[in-house]
C-alpha cells in the first residue's frame, strides 16, 4: 500500500498537485512497464473528480483556501485502486472538522456513482470567426468549465477543446459527422463527445481554454453570429 500526500496546497491548485505527486511516486513503475502513464492519469482524474465534489459542490471553498490531502492506494494488475476509507482532507478556513468529515463520508458513499457516471456538460455557442470556426463555452453545473472549437467542413467538423472542472480534461483534435444543425448536434452529444477526452494537468487545460476563448476577443470574431 502506498500513501499519496499532497502537502499544503492552495485549493485552486490541488488537481495539478495530486497528479504531479502520483506521477512522481510511480515514475519507476512506468519505466519498468508495470504501469502505463495513461493509468496514472486516469487515477489522478478519478480522485480529482471526487475532490471537486467535496471542495466545490459541497464545501464551496475558495480557490485561495489551503488544503492538504492524504489517501492510500494499491496497485493491482496494472491498475491503481484508491482506498477511499483512508481519505483525509484538511482545510484551513473556518470549517469544523466534524463538517469536513461528514462531507467526506457523504462523497465516499456515492463515490462509485460519481466516478462511473458521465460528466453532465452542456454547451453554449459564443460566435463564429471570419474563417468559420465556431467557438463554444462548455458548462458544468452552471459554471463555465472550458471551451470547444469546431470547424465545420461538408457535414463534418474538426473539434478540439478542454475543461478545467470537475477534473482537467483535454479533447484532442478529432472529426465528427453530423446532420442538419451543428449547434444542435453538439448540444445533444457533448456529454458523449467529452467521454473521449484525456486527463491532463490543470495548467494545460487552462492554456487550451484561453487559446480558444482568445478568438472571441480578436478582430476575426463576428458579433452578429453570437448566440445565447
Amino acid at each position: 500500500m502506498v500513501t499519496l500526500r499532497s502537502g499544503l496546497v492552495i485549493a485552486g491548485g490541488y488537481a495539478d498537485k495530486v497528479r504531479r505527486v502520483l506521477f512522481a511516486q510511480l515514475k519507476n513503475k512506468i519505466k519498468s512497464g508495470e504501469l502505463e502513464s495513461k493509468e496514472i492519469a486516469r487515477a489522478a482524474g478519478e480522485l480529482n473528480r471526487l475532490l471537486f465534489e467535496m471542495f466545490v459542490t459541497e464545501l464551496r471553498i475558495d480557490k485561495g483556501d489551503v488544503v492538504r490531502i492524504t489517501v492510500d492506494y494499491d496497485i493491482e494488475n496494472g491498475r491503481i485502486e484508491w482506498k477511499l476509507g483512508t481519505l483525509k482532507v484538511e482545510i484551513w478556513r473556518r470549517i469544523s472538522d466534524r463538517e469536513i468529515e461528514s462531507i467526506i463520508s457523504e462523497v465516499i458513499e456515492k463515490a462509485e456513482e460519481i466516478i462511473s457516471s458521465a460528466i453532465q456538460f452542456t454547451i453554449r455557442r459564443e460566435g463564429k470567426t471570419d474563417t468559420d470556426d465556431l467557438v463554444y463555452t462548455i458548462i458544468y453545473e452552471n459554471r463555465e468549465a472550458g471551451a470547444l472549437l469546431a470547424t465545420p467542413i461538408n457535414g463534418k467538423a474538426i473539434i478540439r477543446g478542454a475543461v478545467v472542472e470537475p477534473t482537467p480534461l483535454v479533447l484532442k483534435k478529432s472529426v465528427i459527422e453530423y446532420e442538419e444543425d451543428l449547434d444542435d448536434f453538439l448540444s445533444q452529444n457533448i456529454v458523449q463527445i467529452m467521454k473521449g477526452a484525456d486527463n491532463t494537468e490543470k495548467r494545460e487545460a487552462e492554456r487550451i481554454v484561453r487559446e480558444i476563448k482568445s478568438l472571441i476577443h480578436g478582430e476575426s470574431f463576428r458579433e452578429e453570429d453570437k448566440q445565447a
